[in-house]
């Protein structure tokens, strides 16, 4: 009787040992068989992974790279666009300049076809470029034949007694011609196309350097308002002189 049962003992271990080994056997197998199909799976995610990544990045590069080229574009657009606006002032005022240039060449050839309307001589003190108040008197006659008259110009000649070197005298005759259109354009608003200037200095003298009174009237500057339109008063219009002054 107890052998009978230790046999079926060893008969059921045997069984369940059979059992557990066949089992670790079958689990060993799939494992075995499965672990290559994992390991590669695993590959191709992180392979997948990566290109995912370099995708990604290669797409923020091509973006930046477009936002900065047209970055630069529209920066060379705003730069051309200031660069033709620059261009067309300077055409424009360049023109302004032609145009003034041009007219003043035709007033200036034309002179011989202007007269005189009103004349006036200013004076001034020895060595001295300064107005006083009969030749601002005499400036503020002249100029009040201005609204009178169309197409006129300003002949302004500036002179100097004989006294001093040649150069200076020039040189003051300037500026006593400089500081008769100076009143003038800043009290009566004449444009500076309207001058014709001349610094004569002792060259043209009107009186005897000999003498006091000679060399106080060659110390002046003389004035004529002239047009070209026809039928106006000629050279016989007013005269004005302010008194010289004696040195």
């Amino acid at each position: 009787m107890l052998n009978a049962a230790n046999r079926t003992l060893v008969v059921l271990f045997a069984g369940t040992s059979i059992f557990f080994s066949a089992g670790c056997a079958t689990k060993n197998y799939v494992k075995k068989e499965t672990s290559p199909i994992i390991n590669k799976t695993n590959e191709l995610d992180d392979l997948t992974a990566k290109n995912t990544r370099d995708i990604k990045d290669t797409d923020t590069r091509a973006q930046k790279g477009i936002s900065d080229v047209k970055s630069k574009a529209d920066a060379a657009d705003q730069k051309a666009l200031a660069a033709g606006k620059q261009a067309d002032e300077a055409q424009g005022i360049a023109q302004q300049a032609s145009t003034g240039i041009n007219g003043l060449a035709t007033t200036v050839a034309n002179l011989d076809n202007y007269h005189p309307v009103v004349e006036t001589s200013v004076h001034f003190g020895f060595a001295q470029a300064v107005l006083t108040k009969r030749a601002k008197a005499a400036l503020d006659k002249l100029a009040a034949e201005l609204p009178n008259q169309k197409h006129y110009v300003v002949e302004v000649q500036g002179g100097a007694d004989a006294i001093g070197g040649k150069d200076a005298n020039y040189i003051l005759s300037e500026k006593r011609a400089d500081v008769v259109i100076q009143y003038l354009a800043q009290n009566y608003d004449i444009p500076a196309h309207k001058f014709y200037v001349i610094g004569l200095g002792k060259d043209k003298a009107v009186s005897d350097n000999n003498s006091a009174q000679g060399r106080a009237e060659n110390r002046r500057v003389d004035l004529r308002l002239m047009t070209n339109v026809q039928g106006g008063p000629e050279s016989q219009g007013s005269m004005s002189q302010n008194m010289p002054q004696q040195k």
